[in-house]
């Protein structure tokens, strides 16, 4: 009997398929979600994030295809497992030894994204052995998806605490429990949106070996329509603030040590720009007419300064220094140089709506890029699903689950976009087409 010589146990190939790595590209986009809906910048702590999610992910599959190993060989008699390619053994030791790096990778991030971690490594240990046959598997898959955006948002936030041993900017990235409270809150409408995705595709892929269900995919074509109009939506940002730019200083607002309308601080934003200083008008150490406060400032009214009517030191027709038109040095005098650099004397800086102008300017273009974000995700789920609403055989319900996998792709993308990360959502969008190569010669269900 001729024809093609069997696999050796143990290649990598089998390996490939066990671990399903044409999914992989779906994975580190959930630590940079989560860190993006948190209003955070990626750092180590997200690099941790990340490694820990691909090594639990990839023990999940081993896991997975360890416990369905006797349902495999009636249905999938292929797989690594029932075709003897890989040994059980072989790919239980292997859950055990990812579930064990995953772990010890969140714990460098800190303790709080290590218990995230580690409820991660449980759902997905009770998912594979107990809870996927049942009614809750769904449940359990889509909770473990969303608890591994929540990792990703936990873990930058807890490496930047620790790097910064007195923060200098209240916030996500300053204080105990309380911040962790703050990001996990603030990362939760993420976590959500990529959770019902991830319960739709499981909901599916229960009928992906017999095929016959068209309520499945077509539920999943439904969800999918709506986080698109709701991922691709004008208006307030739903999934988070965008990453901390300028904050509002060490002291809240009125809470400083200069009081408010002094001048030292441009309001909301920390940062000394211009002004009297530190003293009232009046009360600073320069005398008044000195010509150090610009027109229209000055401290006392007409008449009631030190230098009574008519006798003015300048003689009419000469100005004042804050008129001059050049300095000593050559340079435009202080008023010119002045005139138009900051508001009036009172007046906030410029806005839309209470936003400033140029906060909503990047909100726009996030907005922009998150529209098209909105539209890759739609066009990636919605037409393997439509097909399996169609026709729900076997083969097309397979390529639905297929092309749901691959849709979480541009969905975190669309996440971070609407964040205020378009720059994240554009890179993590750069990995749909590797995951579309990959899964040409690796199936990723």
């Amino acid at each position: 009997m001729t024809g093609a010589p069997r696999p050796r146990p143990g290649t990598l190939r089998a390996w490939a398929e066990l671990l399903r790595v044409s999914a992989l590209p779906s994975v580190p986009g959930d630590a940079l979600a989560g860190a993006a809906a948190a209003g955070l910048r990626p750092g180590g702590g997200t690099a941790w994030a990340v490694g820990a999610s691909v090594c639990l992910y990839e023990a999940g599959m081993a896991l997975n295809d360890w416990a369905d190993r006797h349902v495999d060989a009636v249905e999938r008699p292929r797989r690594p497992l029932p075709s003897g390619r890989v040994a059980p053994a072989a790919a239980l030791g292997a859950a055990g030894a990812l579930t064990a790096t995953g772990l010890a990778l969140a714990s460098r991030a800190g303790r709080p994204a290590l218990a995230v971690a580690s409820a991660l490594a449980a759902t997905v240990w009770a998912y594979d052995l107990r809870l996927k046959h049942t009614a809750a598997g769904p449940a359990a898959m889509a909770a473990a998806r969303g608890l591994d955006v929540l990792l990703g948002a936990l873990a930058t936030a807890s490496a930047a605490r620790v790097r910064e041993s007195r923060p200098a900017v209240p916030g996500p990235t300053a204080g105990g429990g309380r911040a962790g409270i703050d990001v996990l809150a603030a990362a939760a409408p993420a976590a959500a949106a990529v959770a019902a995705h991830t319960y739709a595709v499981t909901a599916v892929s229960r009928h992906e070996a017999d095929g016959g269900s068209t309520a499945a995919p077509a539920g999943a074509l439904a969800s999918s329509v709506l986080l698109a109009l709701l991922t691709a939506g004008s208006g307030p940002h739903p999934f988070g603030s965008g990453p901390r730019l300028l904050g509002p200083g060490p002291h809240a607002p009125g809470s400083g040590p200069y009081p408010v309308g002094s001048g030292p601080h441009l309001p909301g934003s920390g940062l000394r720009l211009l002004g009297p200083g530190p003293h009232a008008p009046g009360s600073g150490p320069y005398p008044v007419g000195s010509g150090l406060y610009p027109p229209g400032s000055r401290p006392h009214p007409p008449g009631s300064g030190p230098h009574p009517p008519g006798s003015e030191p300048y003689p009419p027709g000469a100005g004042r220094r804050t008129r001059r038109r050049t300095d000593s040095r050559g340079r435009p005098g202080t008023a010119r140089r002045l005139r138009g650099a900051i508001p009036a004397p009172g007046a906030a800086p410029p806005t839309l709506g209470g936003v400033p102008a140029a906060v909503h300017r990047r909100r726009i273009a996030s907005d922009r890029v998150a529209v098209f974000m909105a539209g890759a995700y739609l066009r990636t789920v919605a037409g393997p699903l439509l097909h399996a609403v169609l026709n729900p055989s076997p083969h097309l319900t397979q390529r639905a689950v297929g092309g749901g996998v691959r849709a979480v792709i541009p969905l975190q993308a669309v996440l971070a976009a609407r964040s205020g990360s378009p720059v994240v959502g554009m890179a993590l969008l750069g990995l749909a087409p590797v995951a579309r190569r990959l899964a040409r010669k690796v199936s990723p269900t």
